[in-house]
Protein backbone atom coordinates (compact mmCIF):
# COMPACT_ATOMS: atom_id res chain seq x y z
CA UNK A 1 0.00 0.00 0.00
CA UNK A 2 1.26 3.45 -0.46
CA UNK A 3 0.37 6.56 1.39
CA UNK A 4 1.32 10.14 1.73
CA UNK A 5 0.37 9.71 5.74
CA UNK A 6 -2.68 10.80 6.55
CA UNK A 7 -2.55 11.21 10.14
CA UNK A 8 -5.34 8.77 10.95
CA UNK A 9 -2.60 5.98 10.06
CA UNK A 10 0.58 7.72 11.44
CA UNK A 11 0.92 9.96 14.71
CA UNK A 12 4.11 11.24 15.19
CA UNK A 13 5.27 11.88 19.00
CA UNK A 14 8.31 13.82 18.51
CA UNK A 15 9.29 13.88 22.21
CA UNK A 16 10.44 10.61 24.21
CA UNK A 17 11.27 8.25 25.75
CA UNK A 18 14.47 10.41 25.97
CA UNK A 19 17.34 8.53 27.31
CA UNK A 20 19.28 10.75 29.92
CA UNK A 21 21.00 8.87 32.36
CA UNK A 22 23.80 9.87 35.19
CA UNK A 23 21.60 11.27 38.00
CA UNK A 24 18.59 10.74 39.48
CA UNK A 25 17.06 14.08 38.04
CA UNK A 26 17.48 11.87 34.43
CA UNK A 27 15.43 9.31 35.60
CA UNK A 28 12.37 12.11 35.74
CA UNK A 29 13.39 12.60 32.22
CA UNK A 30 12.54 9.02 31.46
CA UNK A 31 9.31 8.97 33.39
CA UNK A 32 8.24 12.21 31.94
CA UNK A 33 9.30 10.81 28.28
CA UNK A 34 7.14 7.52 28.22
CA UNK A 35 4.31 9.97 29.70
CA UNK A 36 4.37 11.32 26.85
CA UNK A 37 4.47 8.88 24.24
CA UNK A 38 1.63 7.25 26.38
CA UNK A 39 -0.38 10.76 25.58
CA UNK A 40 0.18 10.55 21.89
CA UNK A 41 -0.75 6.63 21.80
CA UNK A 42 -3.86 7.78 23.31
CA UNK A 43 -4.39 10.44 20.57
CA UNK A 44 -3.62 7.94 17.80
CA UNK A 45 -6.37 5.66 19.88
CA UNK A 46 -9.25 8.78 19.67
CA UNK A 47 -8.74 9.26 16.16
CA UNK A 48 -8.48 5.67 14.42
CA UNK A 49 -4.56 5.45 14.08
CA UNK A 50 -3.30 2.30 14.14
CA UNK A 51 0.28 3.28 14.92
CA UNK A 52 2.64 6.07 16.42
CA UNK A 53 6.08 6.88 15.75
CA UNK A 54 7.86 7.48 18.74
CA UNK A 55 11.36 9.85 19.05
CA UNK A 56 14.15 8.22 20.74
CA UNK A 57 15.46 11.55 21.41
CA UNK A 58 19.45 12.42 21.44
CA UNK A 59 20.68 13.12 25.19
CA UNK A 60 22.98 16.46 25.28
CA UNK A 61 25.26 14.53 27.62
CA UNK A 62 25.92 11.23 27.04
CA UNK A 63 26.05 8.58 24.34
CA UNK A 64 22.82 6.42 24.24
CA UNK A 65 22.31 3.92 26.76
CA UNK A 66 20.83 0.43 25.64
CA UNK A 67 19.09 -0.68 29.01
CA UNK A 68 17.92 2.36 29.92
CA UNK A 69 15.86 2.60 26.49
CA UNK A 70 14.97 -1.57 26.98
CA UNK A 71 13.29 -0.22 30.05
CA UNK A 72 11.63 2.83 28.71
CA UNK A 73 10.38 1.24 25.52
CA UNK A 74 8.76 -1.90 27.39
CA UNK A 75 6.27 0.22 29.23
CA UNK A 76 5.36 2.22 26.02
CA UNK A 77 5.00 -0.97 24.47
CA UNK A 78 2.88 -2.77 27.15
CA UNK A 79 0.61 0.52 27.20
CA UNK A 80 0.59 0.53 23.62
CA UNK A 81 -0.27 -2.95 23.15
CA UNK A 82 -3.40 -2.63 25.99
CA UNK A 83 -4.49 -0.01 23.27
CA UNK A 84 -4.06 -1.86 20.30
CA UNK A 85 -1.61 0.39 19.07
CA UNK A 86 1.53 -0.41 17.24
CA UNK A 87 5.08 1.72 18.19
CA UNK A 88 7.07 2.31 15.64
CA UNK A 89 10.91 3.56 16.23
CA UNK A 90 12.66 5.07 13.11
CA UNK A 91 16.18 5.40 11.48
CA UNK A 92 16.43 8.97 11.97
CA UNK A 93 18.97 10.45 14.60
CA UNK A 94 22.48 8.81 13.60
CA UNK A 95 23.37 8.67 17.41
CA UNK A 96 20.31 7.82 19.58
CA UNK A 97 18.56 6.30 16.32
CA UNK A 98 21.16 4.32 14.84
CA UNK A 99 19.24 1.45 13.24
CA UNK A 100 21.20 -1.39 14.86
CA UNK A 101 21.02 0.06 18.14
CA UNK A 102 17.11 0.43 18.00
CA UNK A 103 16.80 -3.07 16.46
CA UNK A 104 18.76 -4.53 19.92
CA UNK A 105 16.31 -2.39 22.11
CA UNK A 106 13.14 -3.91 19.46
CA UNK A 107 14.54 -7.57 20.23
CA UNK A 108 15.50 -7.09 23.80
CA UNK A 109 11.74 -5.51 24.66
CA UNK A 110 10.34 -8.41 22.54
CA UNK A 111 6.99 -6.96 22.74
CA UNK A 112 5.13 -7.78 18.93
CA UNK A 113 3.70 -4.06 19.26
CA UNK A 114 7.04 -2.43 18.97
CA UNK A 115 8.37 -2.20 15.59
CA UNK A 116 10.93 -0.68 13.86
CA UNK A 117 9.86 2.08 10.72
CA UNK A 118 12.67 1.38 8.00
CA UNK A 119 13.50 5.15 6.26
CA UNK A 120 14.95 4.08 2.43
CA UNK A 121 17.63 6.89 3.23
CA UNK A 122 18.00 8.47 6.46
CA UNK A 123 20.91 5.73 7.02
CA UNK A 124 22.99 7.27 4.10
CA UNK A 125 23.70 10.54 6.12
CA UNK A 126 26.84 8.18 7.24
CA UNK A 127 27.99 8.56 3.66
CA UNK A 128 28.06 5.17 3.42
CA UNK A 129 26.06 3.36 1.31
CA UNK A 130 26.41 -0.23 1.98
CA UNK A 131 25.85 0.81 5.93
CA UNK A 132 23.02 2.34 4.46
CA UNK A 133 21.73 -1.02 2.71
CA UNK A 134 22.59 -3.52 5.93
CA UNK A 135 20.53 -0.64 8.11
CA UNK A 136 17.51 -0.87 5.75
CA UNK A 137 17.58 -4.78 5.41
CA UNK A 138 18.15 -5.27 9.52
CA UNK A 139 15.27 -2.44 9.80
CA UNK A 140 12.69 -4.15 7.55
CA UNK A 141 12.91 -7.72 9.70
CA UNK A 142 11.12 -5.96 12.37
CA UNK A 143 8.81 -3.83 10.33
CA UNK A 144 5.30 -4.34 10.29
CA UNK A 145 2.86 -1.43 9.36
CA UNK A 146 5.13 1.85 8.00
CA UNK A 147 8.13 2.58 6.14
CA UNK A 148 9.54 5.94 4.55
CA UNK A 149 10.36 5.31 0.63
CA UNK A 150 13.10 8.23 -0.52
CA UNK A 151 15.10 7.87 -3.38
CA UNK A 152 17.84 10.44 -1.30
CA UNK A 153 18.93 13.09 0.97
CA UNK A 154 19.48 16.51 -0.01
CA UNK A 155 20.14 18.13 3.50
CA UNK A 156 20.14 22.31 3.52
CA UNK A 157 23.43 21.73 4.03
CA UNK A 158 26.28 19.44 3.14
CA UNK A 159 26.04 16.58 0.36
CA UNK A 160 23.29 14.72 -1.27
CA UNK A 161 23.23 11.55 -1.22
CA UNK A 162 21.01 9.29 -3.90
CA UNK A 163 19.41 5.75 -2.95
CA UNK A 164 19.52 2.99 -4.89
CA UNK A 165 15.70 2.37 -5.23
CA UNK A 166 16.02 -0.91 -7.28
CA UNK A 167 17.68 -2.60 -4.54
CA UNK A 168 16.01 -0.91 -1.71
CA UNK A 169 12.48 -2.06 -3.01
CA UNK A 170 14.23 -5.83 -3.66
CA UNK A 171 15.33 -5.27 0.55
CA UNK A 172 11.52 -5.01 1.10
CA UNK A 173 10.20 -7.57 -0.92
CA UNK A 174 12.76 -10.37 0.35
CA UNK A 175 11.74 -9.16 3.91
CA UNK A 176 8.47 -10.42 2.80
CA UNK A 177 6.67 -6.27 3.97
CA UNK A 178 3.12 -6.31 3.59
CA UNK A 179 2.24 -2.67 5.28
CA UNK A 180 2.07 1.08 4.02
CA UNK A 181 4.60 2.78 1.55
CA UNK A 182 4.97 6.69 2.72
CA UNK A 183 5.98 8.64 0.05
CA UNK A 184 8.74 10.99 1.49
CA UNK A 185 10.02 13.95 -0.59
CA UNK A 186 13.22 15.09 1.27
CA UNK A 187 15.05 17.66 -0.52
CA UNK A 188 15.03 21.64 -1.67
CA UNK A 189 12.54 23.36 -3.91
CA UNK A 190 8.86 22.70 -4.95
CA UNK A 191 8.38 19.03 -3.97
CA UNK A 192 5.14 18.42 -6.09
CA UNK A 193 7.16 16.77 -8.98
CA UNK A 194 9.73 15.18 -7.40
CA UNK A 195 6.84 13.47 -5.02
CA UNK A 196 4.98 12.41 -8.46
CA UNK A 197 7.81 10.24 -9.95
CA UNK A 198 8.78 8.54 -6.78
CA UNK A 199 5.14 7.70 -6.11
CA UNK A 200 5.26 6.08 -9.82
CA UNK A 201 8.60 4.78 -9.01
CA UNK A 202 7.12 3.26 -6.11
CA UNK A 203 4.18 1.29 -8.03
CA UNK A 204 6.27 -0.07 -10.40
CA UNK A 205 8.98 -1.28 -8.32
CA UNK A 206 6.18 -2.85 -6.04
CA UNK A 207 4.30 -4.61 -9.48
Amino acid sequence: MITGVPRSLLMKSQAGPEVRHGNEKNHICDRKAVGFSKKWIDVAGSIGSPSVRTHNAKAKDSAPDLQRTVDSLKQVADYGASKNIVVNLENDDRVSEDPFFLIKAIESVGNSYLRALPDFANSMQTGDADFNYRAVEAMFRHAYCICHVKDGEEPESGKAFSVDLAKTFGILKSAGYKGYCSIEFDGQGDPNQPTARLVEATLRYLS
